[in-house]
């Protein structure tokens, strides 16, 4: 079977390697820690203590196993890459709720490095896949939980 690719900017490719770092360098170490004080408690069957750091535990494998196969399957979208004249992954966008007039800067990234606090929206959202190949001038119309939004595209950028 395929796997995915798991598309991302440099920064990307960067901010998961020192999370996968950090998972394996520092916290398997507390939560084996964590462990062992636990079982120094002595019967295990009704510790809440070792039942949570036994959960942490199967969280930070699960995550250290998600996080190399994205690694694996990595396609490094380079700023060489990102062509100015249309939306695509890796581009700078300024776009303007028509309705509303609210002037918003996204980056438009894969999956796996979207954060909208950061204002990184993902290539498979709603408003990413309406945005990808459109041009500056173009106006689209997303529909979205909150209904159906119009937006124009202002700015394209790297």
């Amino acid at each position: 079977m395929l796997e995915k690719q798991t598309l991302l900017t440099q920064g990307g490719l960067l901010k998961l390697e020192e999370e996968l770092d950090h998972l394996k360098s520092v916290k398997r170490r507390v939560v084996a820690e964590r462990i062992q004080v636990a079982i120094s408690y002595g019967d295990i069957s009704e510790n809440s203590e070792y039942e949570d750091a036994k959960n942490e535990q199967a969280f930070i494998e699960g995550r250290i196993m998600t996080l190399e196969k994205m690694l694996r399957n990595a396609q490094i979208i380079r700023d060489e890459d990102v062509v100015v004249g249309a939306v695509g992954v890796g581009s700078r966008v300024v776009i303007k709720d028509l309705e509303f007039g609210d002037v918003m800067d996204y980056m438009i990234v894969g999956s796996a490095e979207a954060d909208p606090t950061e204002n990184k929206i993902s290539n498979e959202s709603p408003v990413g896949r309406a945005l990808l190949g459109r041009v500056i001038g173009d106006k689209i119309e997303v529909n979205v939980p909150a209904g159906m939004i119009e937006y124009e595209i202002l700015e394209i950028k790297k």
